[in-house]
């Protein structure tokens, strides 16, 4: 199963209409906080200071919401994400 097809599988009928989507990032023993930290800035637009409490978030918590908005818009940051080793999904 592709990437893309595991995305949206993870996606509710509702989210969709309701455009009520979530990226959420989960923790993983590969990615540095640096590499976690810059890739937000790169794909979701956060500023370090997001960046940086949503790495902290990740790492102490298991997962954080890092974008919410319509699936449509998601889809594309969360392949990016995935694309550079963190886990991520649309929820």
């Amino acid at each position: 199963m592709s990437t893309q097809e595991q995305i949206q599988e993870n996606v509710d009928v509702s989210e969709l209409l309701n455009g009520n989507s979530e990226i959420v990032l989960y923790n993983d023993d590969v990615n540095t906080f640096d590499h976690v930290i810059d890739t937000l800035i790169r794909v979701c637009d956060h500023t370090s200071e997001q960046a940086e409490q949503c790495a902290v978030l990740v790492h102490y918590t298991g997962k954080c919401t890092v974008k919410t908005g319509e699936f449509k818009k998601l889809k594309s940051q969360c392949l990016q994400l995935l694309d550079a080793g963190l886990s991520a999904e649309i929820i």
